[in-house]
């Protein structure tokens, strides 16, 4: 089936051609006319299956019907959860409108960097605004965009703008668009709690599920590696070299953890940086530019980008710390066999860890092969899970599998609980 069966304009099918893109995928194959028809859309669809051309080609289709005024009102608002991911959808709307004949504003603003620059570009307006939630609000709180005749809401990686990281904001957003509105939810990955609060914001939305079958899966060989913990880094450095990775993004559960690991492969003559969500936007968006272009063999990342950043033939992803999630592992390993390339998953567990490591591919329906690496096998012998472990390894996984230090919450929640009147210090 061509891009020209599914109802969109030259300007549009020229674009799509510039990119090289032969044909439709399957999620653009359902959503970009029930887009063009006005419907609201969910849709579910594994990562790098082309979920942003499958909205945005079509809003940009019906942004042309819509009247040439001034100053522009706002008419579609695409919420990301990151700077990245929020940076690349812009990105791609632009190279998707260039040959429009009427050419859409299109404002990309997030945090991080001053908002003075966001606030001037959108005098006059704009038709379209790819924001993260809490600069959006920023902006509206400073009177320099206005969404309340917006048509179109897309919320980009759902899953992640509708869990509780970003319910208050995500709720604030809803309170100032229009009742009456078309809503798009995309994501690879939707949660039972999360896909029932969607349900409840969408109209009679078109469910669009694409199952992910074996000629479209990406080609990503996944393994299991056993390892003490305290051996991972020199194990990390091990494979880089035996396998000669050209490049290889390594997911870590912590900014410290992060920067220890960066620096340990930089004093052994690796080009390794951090990126995590406390680095500036200049310093994060340069290390990214670097790492896009090999000028950067390593990226020891949190899950700040395991969202949304998009890395041409990318060969290998390895997860130093196991994730926090089961949608987390997914979208972590999404980051390499993208487009059509092949790549590798590694995983490290312990014997502390292997537990999350089971529940992990018990919710993914998979069984990862297990290797020891010659030199590196683990002295920790993993012990058998009691069904109180068991249970609480469960629970952990159901919220997320967390790190040995409590939560800046749970301190709270137990020190409330001491004071006796159930509120947190001040």
């Amino acid at each position: 089936m061509p891009f020209s069966s599914l109802g969109l304009i030259p300007p549009l099918l020229r674009a799509v051609s510039e990119k090289s893109y032969t044909a439709p995928t399957a999620i653009q194959s359902a959503a970009i006319p029930a887009i063009l028809r006005g419907e609201d859309v969910l849709g579910l669809a594994q990562t790098g299956s082309g979920k942003t051309a499958a909205f945005a080609l079509p809003l940009l289709q019906l942004l042309q019907q819509a009247p040439n005024e001034k100053p522009k009102p706002v008419r579609i608002v695409i919420l990301a959860p990151t700077r990245e991911l929020a940076a690349q959808t812009g990105a791609s709307l632009r190279a998707y409108a260039q040959h429009l004949p009427q050419q859409p504003k299109i404002a990309i603003v997030f945090g991080g960097v001053s908002i003075n620059p966001q606030m001037l570009h959108l005098r006059g307006g704009a038709d379209i605004v790819v924001a993260t939630p809490g600069r959006l609000l920023d902006l509206i709180d400073h009177n320099a965009v206005n969404i309340s005749r917006a048509s179109t809401l897309v919320l980009d990686e759902a899953d992640r703008l509708l869990d509780l990281g970003f319910a208050e904001e995500i709720k604030r957003i809803l309170a100032l668009l229009p009742a009456q509105r078309q809503n798009l939810f995309f994501s690879a990955t939707f949660p039972p709690a999360v896909d029932a609060l969607a349900a409840a914001l969408l109209q009679q939305p078109l469910r669009i599920e694409v199952e992910a079958t074996d000629a479209g899966k990406p080609d990503i060989a996944q393994t299991a590696i056993a390892v003490d913990e305290g051996r991972r880094t020199q194990l990390l450095r091990h494979l880089i070299q035996q396998q000669q990775w050209s490049r290889v993004m390594v997911f870590v559960a912590t900014k410290y953890a992060a920067g220890h690991v960066a620096d340990k492969l930089r004093r052994n003559g690796i080009h390794a940086e951090a990126f995590h969500g406390e680095l500036s936007q200049g310093k994060r968006t340069q290390v990214l530019a670097d790492f896009k272009a090999a000028r950067l063999q390593v990226l020891v990342a949190t899950d700040v980008a395991a969202r949304g950043i998009d890395i041409a033939q990318l060969p290998a992803v390895v997860n130093y710390d196991l994730p926090r999630s089961v949608s987390d592992y997914t979208h972590r390993i999404g980051r390499t066999g993208r487009a059509g390339q092949s790549g590798a998953a590694v995983s490290f567990y312990s014997a502390a860890t292997e537990a999350h490591l089971r529940l992990i591919e018990n919710r993914l329906q998979l069984k990862l092969p297990r290797e020891q690496v010659p030199g590196f096998e683990p002295a920790e012998k993993q012990q058998a899970m009691t069904e109180e472990a068991a249970a609480l390894a469960t629970e952990q996984l159901n919220g997320g599998i967390k790190g040995k230090r409590k939560s800046k919450k749970d301190k709270l929640r137990e020190a409330a609980a001491k004071s006796g009147d159930g509120t947190p210090p001040q």
